[in-house]
């Protein structure tokens, strides 16, 4: 019998095809069904808003010295505890947390290691703006040996063998990368279960959109100010050509408009953040993204350095962030290249 290609494609199949195909061993293909389906109770409790008592504040801090909302605290135990016994991940890290989390003794400790930023964009929680997950897996360079250091972690981007984030928005989406080519997949809630939906996504090229926080313009450096300027003054200056400007203030949310039709985001270096090295974290946010934005055929850069070869220092280190169209990066990363 010949294969029904109108079928829809569930996640379980899809991942299973991966592993046929030789992208991605058992472990893997679980250990991201274990985060899926984590990521489905996450989205039932950004779902239910204030009738499920999950908005406001924690009142407690997380270790970037950040206020927590209920939705973070919530978010970031459902990841452990989905990930704790499944036998596939040696440790957990999380932006909400110091250290890493050890699989506990009792559980078989497996060759991977699992980084997410369990809610990005948690401060548009209590107005209803989407927010998302992002998450990173890495291969646990000693194997299945005893605890995990904090420096096991620190791999650079191109080590990575999967990433996605999840879209909490009017509908739930999962963008996922096993490092050849990027899928989308929506969550059907009547079944409970992501269905492919997009498959094989390309960002174009050439681009007229941009996403960056405008507040923090007097605080950029010089390149990013003409770069922004030069933007602004649209076909009447040196680009020939309007650019349109939008900001969402949820990473997730930028960078799934430029997944879904280009555009560039950027959070630059400035003079609040310079002494941190940047604004979001290089293992939950830009390394992540930058390998999902890459297999789909952009480009990602610190604006001097392309993201995904910067090799960490620390488990929580910031980093300049510029990603999207390929022609578009580029072009901000010679004006840093001009000075």
């Amino acid at each position: 019998m010949k294969p029904d290609f109108q079928r829809p494609v569930s996640l379980t199949q899809f991942l299973t095809e991966e592993r046929r195909a030789g992208f991605g061993d058992t472990d893997l293909i679980q250990l991201l069904e274990i985060v899926a389906r984590a990521c489905k109770r996450i989205a039932v409790a950004t779902g239910k808003g204030a009738l499920g008592g999950v908005l406001g504040e924690a009142g407690t801090g997380n270790i970037q010295g950040e206020a927590q909302k209920k939705l973070d605290v919530i978010s970031n135990e459902i990841l452990l505890d989905a990930n704790a016994w499944g036998g596939h991940l040696a440790a957990c890290a999380s932006e909400e947390m110091e250290h890493p989390q050890q699989i506990p003794d009792a559980y078989p400790r497996g060759g991977y290691l699992l980084l997410f930023d369990p809610l990005d964009g948690s401060s548009n929680i209590d107005v209803n703006i989407s927010v998302g997950t992002i998450f990173s897996v890495l291969k646990r360079p000693g194997g299945h040996r005893g605890h995990v250091d904090t420096s096991e972690f620190l791999q650079p981007g191109t080590n990575q063998v999967a990433a996605g984030y999840v879209v909490y928005g009017s509908c739930t989406l999962l963008v996922l990368t096993l490092g050849h080519g990027v899928n989308v997949f929506t969550l059907d809630r009547e079944a409970g279960s992501f269905i492919l939906t997009r498959r094989d996504v390309k960002i174009p090229d050439e681009t007229s959109e941009f996403a960056i926080n405008m507040s923090n313009q007097r605080y950029w450096e010089a390149p990013m100010q003409r770069y922004i300027a030069d933007l602004l003054v649209g076909k009447e200056g040196p680009r020939g050509r309007d650019f349109n400007m939008r900001w969402v203030a949820s990473m997730v949310a930028d960078v799934h408009r430029i997944i879904t039709r280009g555009g560039t985001f950027m959070y630059p270096l400035d003079e609040k953040v310079k002494s941190k090295g940047g604004k979001l974290r290089l293992m939950y946010e830009a390394n992540p993204m930058s390998f999902i934005i890459e297999q789909a055929g952009g480009a990602a850069s610190t604006g001097r350095q392309r993201l995904l070869e910067v090799v960490p220092e620390g488990l929580h280190q910031r980093v300049p962030v510029i990603l999207g169209s390929k022609n578009e990066v580029d072009m901000a990363v010679k004006y840093h290249a001009a000075v």
